[in-house]
């Protein structure tokens, strides 16, 4: 996933490479569901790509398998939740936001119930597989729908607390994995706060606001930068919505620039919600949305897509140097 230039500021940042967010995730609700009957999971076909197995063989009373059937899928975990369950609905996220689109917003936003959607392999994470199986809408779709709280863990620690915050709501959630396996960046027993960002670095020069597993690029970029003189502030936004207009304002009215960063569509994700934040409020900075552009996504592994459109320790890097220009 990483160049060798990479690589090596990894090692000087001191972090290490953790397991996929997705794995945590399964673990941390197998534990939480162990210790409370009332947590149940429901899969459409999807108990093996979302790490579901153990806990079907540990716990076979508390997951549904639904088959390829996302409306359904998002159905029966809403009406698993209005009947004092907590239900996880478990899909890839490319088809669970947007073949039951309808059934989110209906079914699980608009009734208020207290389901968990999680959606798997976001963004490119099927890059080998094509623009079909990317999700780079998911999103902007849902931030569009009233009553749902959108989080976007960075690494193992926010996903972690992010699962058992989610056990514990009582409002619709939407939680978005990726597959890759994620170096710590957050550290062990750091606070976690849905709708606060968590500061990973400060700087004066340029912000990089962040979400999911871009956030170890920005945190990269931010070393290399430091190596040219620059300072750099990166912010692990994992709470997409309600989004942490604090430190949205902090960054662009303290920093000379400002970049967001996103495994998403430039449209509608993290970066227009943060330029409608810093525009409407008369803050004006230098800003840059890095992520996919409008076109046709290119094919292949989701290092190389990254790399591809600038999200990689290099790509950032220049883009926050052009910028400061």
């Amino acid at each position: 996933m990483f160049t060798p230039a990479a690589i090596a500021m990894l090692a000087k940042l001191g972090l290490k490479n953790g397991r996929a967010n997705l794995e945590v995730f399964a673990d941390t609700l197998q534990e939480l569901a162990t210790a409370d009957r009332r947590i149940v999971a429901v899969t459409s076909d999807s108990r093996g790509s979302g790490k579901l197995a153990p806990f079907g063989k540990a716990l076979p009373a508390q997951i549904v398998e639904v088959g390829i059937a996302e409306q359904n899928l998002v159905g029966i975990t809403a009406g698993l939740a209005a009947c004092g369950k907590k239900a996880f609905g478990v899909s890839p996220s490319c088809f669970l936001t947007a073949r039951s689109l309808e059934q989110i917003k209906n079914d699980v936003c608009y009734s208020n119930v207290p389901a968990v959607l999680v959606g798997i392999s976001s963004g490119v994470s099927y890059g080998a597989l094509g623009s079909t199986h990317h999700s780079l809408h998911d999103l902007a779709v849902l931030r569009a729908i009233h009553n749902l709280t959108i989080l976007v863990p960075a690494d193992n620690v926010e996903t972690r607390e992010a699962i058992r915050w989610a056990a514990c709501a009582t409002r619709p959630v939407f939680v978005r994995f990726g597959k890759a396996a994620m170096p710590n960046v957050t550290p062990e027993g750091a606070a976690f706060e849905p709708g606060r960002a968590s500061v990973l670095r400060d700087g004066r020069d340029i912000a990089f606001l962040a979400s999911g597993e871009t956030v170890v690029h920005a945190l990269l970029a931010a070393g290399h930068l430091a190596e040219r003189g620059l300072s750099a502030r990166v912010l692990s936004i994992h709470t997409v919505k309600p989004l942490d207009t604090e430190a949205v304002l902090r960054a662009g009215r303290e920093c000379r620039a400002v970049v967001t960063v996103e495994e998403h569509m430039v449209h509608g994700g993290l970066g227009e919600a943060c330029a409608s934040v810093l525009l409407q409020t008369g803050v004006r900075v230098p800003f840059r949305i890095v992520g996919i552009p409008d076109e046709d996504t290119v094919t292949g592994a989701q290092a190389d897509i990254f790399r591809h459109y600038g999200i990689s320790m290099e790509g950032l890097a220049a883009t926050a140097e052009a910028l400061l220009r």
